[in-house]
């Protein structure tokens, strides 16, 4: 069962995703994750948004280490129960992160929602078997929802390539745990 590692709701046991199209990212990711996010100084006061959330584990995680305002966003039945089982745990442990879960597909939630950003933290966790033109459609249109300093964490396989990021966003690292790579990119600064 995942947990929330630290922060105001260290400990919390996440209720997972029943179904055979989730994946969950495990604690290890999960920890050296949230360790760079610290060292980026991202997280106190974040406005984060995590798309594809599953049981919200990165959001929630965000939650409890000091974001302000967390959206979980997944279109799957299953997903959704247990990110309101999730958001009422961390509500009871004593988050106090504004916490929202949106029952929508990906795409048009980033195409109408677009002006609740902008996002300083962004979580893209897809399917790995996402079509990487739609995942490059998803980032073209995140781009335009993102604060000027916001990071985004993309988590693929180790074995697909690196998204097509378009002119709007750069890689500033990457790292692979196992089958999992983490990708953290930011927006291009205009002159």
């Amino acid at each position: 069962m995942s947990r929330i590692i630290a922060g105001a709701a260290g400990g919390a046991r996440l209720a997972p995703v029943k179904g055979p199209h989730t994946r969950p990212t495990t604690d290890r990711v999960k920890e050296a994750l949230f360790s760079r996010l610290e060292t980026y100084d991202v997280l106190a006061g974040a406005r984060v948004l995590d798309l594809f959330a599953g049981s919200g584990a990165l959001g929630l995680e965000a939650a409890s280490r000091g974001a302000a305002e967390v959206t979980l966003v997944d279109r799957d039945r299953a997903a959704l129960r247990s990110c309101e089982a999730n958001r009422a745990a961390l509500e009871r442990a004593g988050s106090p992160a504004r916490i929202t879960v949106a029952a929508s597909p990906v795409l048009p939630f980033l195409r109408h929602r677009a002006t609740s950003g902008p996002w300083d933290l962004v979580f893209l966790d897809p399917p790995y078997d996402l079509p990487e033109a739609e995942l490059s459609e998803i980032l073209e249109t995140l781009a335009g929802t993102l604060a000027d300093d916001a990071v985004l964490v993309a988590e693929r396989s180790a074995r697909s390539p690196e998204p097509a990021w378009g002119s709007s966003l750069e890689r500033f690292a990457h790292r692979a745990y196992g089958e999992t790579a983490l990708w953290f990119v930011e927006p291009v600064c205009g002159d």
